[in-house]
């Protein structure tokens, strides 16, 4: 595949690093923070400080993978989406925009692939969460709680991993119905609620926690990254389900048309 790069922070450079690990040639990158070389090399990969100035080198891109911040995210998808440039979209905090995105995508016969998460061990710990939410929901002795860590230069708060398991939670736990995040405003939480805490320090990739709780015992799940290397190799992953690229190194087929997720990439596996 021939990839581009939206955001060339910690995140970006991971990608590159794992799209070229899986054969994959990188041939542009889109940071306005990112030195623009005059006259880059033959074999790119072609710097551009904005998407206008690389209109022309985005004619020979196959896929774009996004990784920038919350604020930019959604203009970012609008101008792949109007260029027909299949997108993958790693940055949180805009999924209340997703609605508003769903509908551009469809309208132009889009292709975009988003996650909260796009590493495998995250979206396999979705589905034992989800279990185990859907078993514990017939014992009322059972409580839930759940707790997700970050690194202090983190964006959003609460994380859009952590956005997932609640909505993984609620949907298959009749006894809870709202989430609140964070603190509480000094009160108990009601019998519906489930409370979610989010806490922001040091260096930490990501732990995220959820606990189910008795008089008896405790039962905690627990996924905790050792880096952010698994996301950029799952963005690579969900890059090539999303144009049909029959594995590393192989030529892109066809772009899928559509907004999916890592769910449908995964239900191709399990």
């Amino acid at each position: 595949m021939r990839i581009g790069l939206l955001g060339y922070g910690k995140m970006g450079r991971m990608v590159e690093a794992a799209a070229r690990e899986r054969g994959h040639q990188v041939l542009l990158i889109i940071d306005p923070a990112v030195p623009v070389v005059p006259n880059p090399a033959a074999g790119y990969p072609v710097l551009c400080n904005s998407i206008a100035e690389a209109e022309s080198v985005l004619k020979l891109v196959d896929v774009m993978i996004e990784f920038t911040r919350p604020e930019t995210v959604v203009e970012n998808i609008k101008a792949m989406v109007a260029r027909k440039v299949p997108l993958v979209v790693g940055t949180t905090g805009w999924f209340d925009k997703l609605e508003e995105v769903q509908r551009l995508v469809e309208f132009e016969s889009a292709s975009l692939l988003w996650s909260s998460n796009f590493s495998l061990g995250v979206n396999l710990f979705y589905k034992i969460v989800s279990h185990a939410a859907e078993l514990f929901d017939h014992f009322d002795e059972y409580d839930v709680g759940a707790l997700e860590v970050h690194h202090n230069k983190k964006a959003d708060s609460p994380s859009g991993t952590a956005k997932t398991l609640a909505e993984r939670i609620l949907s298959v736990m009749k006894r809870k119905t709202t989430v609140h995040w964070d603190y509480l405003p000094d009160r108990p939480p009601q019998p519906g609620e489930l409370h979610f805490a989010s806490l922001r320090y040091g260096a930490v990739p990501g732990t995220h926690s959820v606990f189910f709780d008795s008089t008896a015992d405790t039962i905690e799940i627990t996924h905790q990254a050792r880096s952010r290397e698994g996301f950029a190799r799952g963005a690579v992953r969900a890059a090539e389900w999303l144009l049909q690229c029959p594995g590393a190194g192989k030529e892109a087929g066809k772009p899928r048309l559509g907004i999916f997720t890592m769910d449908d990439v995964l239900k191709e596996v399990l």
